[in-house]
């Protein structure tokens, strides 16, 4: 009996390759950049979910105290990033990025799971609050190596002409992380009642966040490690070590410096905003929840559309956007917004902050990733980064917070301005040689 098929034609075997590409294509951006939908989906969660979970960890004498116990431990969090980029950098410039990614996703998962399932005070003691803070220097420290072999890692997965495309999806995932956080704290809301959330419900995000990160854990073992790691001999892997970062000084000062503005900019308009609209526009809480929403989701799909801008007219350009019209518009239009008492008119002045601040977020990892050889690339971005993050990001709400207690609004409009024009002057700074991604 004879074979009666017919070879593929070289048509068909082309369609096949393409489609073979896409899914290649589509599974590497997943995988490098869910573990960013995991990391803001914790932060969110944890934010809004303290006022039910605090009595459960902390004394029940005082319940500010409890809230502010609360918050400290979340804060301590942030000081574990600036080791965990520099030691999971460490590992991803010497092992590969497909391992690191792997490695502070499964560490995300066990911290998400540690809360959601750790015993309440009343039945273990200080135990309980132990345990809560161990877990937040554990997601801290996997947090703080996320950044650096994620962002690397779409950089270097992605073929030349479309690694602004590819990068920008860091954002994406980001700002997706911080809406699903919203979704779930809305549906608990609406379908539990406080008693249940304090009792029990509270625990439900956490389990959902370590599922999440087993999902993408499983993800992360099955993608493809990077052409420019491989190509990297053993000598080039073994010899990095943060004293690297001396002999690359600048591309380490450039990154902390375009990090300023960008990462205040970011928390000011996401994070910090809807405490804004509720004490300084005078919207309700609903209102300025909607608003957050609606203008979160604008800004999470505009995100691919400059990246693949900057494919075009270079990273360059959408930096300056950002730096200039962030230098010298954020004062007026947080002035404006301040004033105006009118939702639809506060959705355009939002909308139109957030497309300035993409100017930024769509291209900063890979400009970032740009500055260094591949050898210690992931450390080279993810220490600067996080040490600006932590200092002006992590700061923004609370600083707002202070110069609207103290009677002058205005001083936070013109920190915030600085602090952008930080970033201005770093993409200034930026040689030609610099934004391309080097062998």
């Amino acid at each position: 009996m004879h074979d009666t098929s017919l070879p593929a034609s070289p048509g068909e075997l082309d369609i096949d390759s393409r489609t073979s590409g896409r899914r290649s294509a589509a599974r590497s951006i997943v995988g490098g950049s869910i573990g960013n939908l995991i990391e803001w989906y914790d932060f969110h969660v944890y934010t809004a979910f303290s006022i039910y979970f605090a009595v459960a960890f902390f004394p029940r004498e005082n319940r500010t105290i409890q809230l502010l116990s609360a918050a400290a431990v979340f804060a301590i969090g942030f000081l574990l990033r600036p080791v965990g980029s520099w030691l999971i950098g460490l590992y991803a410039d010497r092992c590969g990025r497909r391992s690191a990614l792997t490695l502070s996703v499964a560490l995300m998962c066990a911290g998400s799971l540690a809360i959601g399932v750790c015993p309440t005070y009343a039945q273990v003691g200080m135990a309980a609050p132990l345990v809560l803070l161990l877990a937040r220097l554990v997601q801290g420290f996997s947090l703080g190596g996320e950044y650096g072999a994620s962002s690397v890692y779409l950089s270097e997965i992605a073929k030349p002409g479309h690694r602004g495309f590819f990068s920008s999806f860091h954002y994406v995932t980001l700002i997706m992380g911080q809406l699903l956080a919203t979704l779930v704290q809305v549906v608990l809301q609406a379908s539990m009642t406080r008693a249940q959330l304090m009792s029990w419900g509270w625990r439900l995000p956490f389990v959902t966040a370590a599922a999440l990160a087993l999902v993408a854990w499983w993800v992360r073992r099955n993608i493809d490690e990077t052409p420019d790691f491989r190509a990297l001999d053993e000598k080039e892997k073994s010899g990095i070590s943060l004293a690297s970062l001396r002999e690359h000084w600048r591309p380490a000062l450039l990154v902390f410096c375009l990090t300023t503005g960008g990462t205040l900019a970011f928390f000011t308009y996401t994070v910090y905003m809807h405490n804004y609209l509720v004490n300084t526009v005078g919207l309700s809480r609903q209102t300025s929840a909607l608003l957050s929403l609606s203008t979160l989701t604008l800004f999470m799909l505009v995100q691919p559309v400059f990246g693949a801008l900057s494919d075009l007219i270079g990273r360059r350009a959408l930096l300056l956007w950002f730096g200039i019209a962030g230098t010298f518009g954020t004062w007026p239009l947080l002035a404006t917004l301040g004033h105006t008492r009118d939702a639809t008119t506060a959705f355009l002045l939002l909308s139109l902050a957030l497309l300035i601040v993409s100017g930024y977020t769509s291209v900063c990892s890979i400009v970032k990733a740009e500055l260094f050889p591949a050898r210690l690339r992931t450390i080279g971005v993810g220490v600067p980064y996080s040490i600006a993050t932590a200092i002006f990001g992590g700061t923004a709400g609370y600083a707002g917070l202070w110069f609207k207690s103290i009677g002058h609004e205005t001083g936070f409009y013109m920190y915030a301005s600085a602090c952008i024009a930080v970033t201005l002057g770093a993409t200034l700074a930026l040689r030609r040689s610099d934004v391309q991604m080097q062998p």
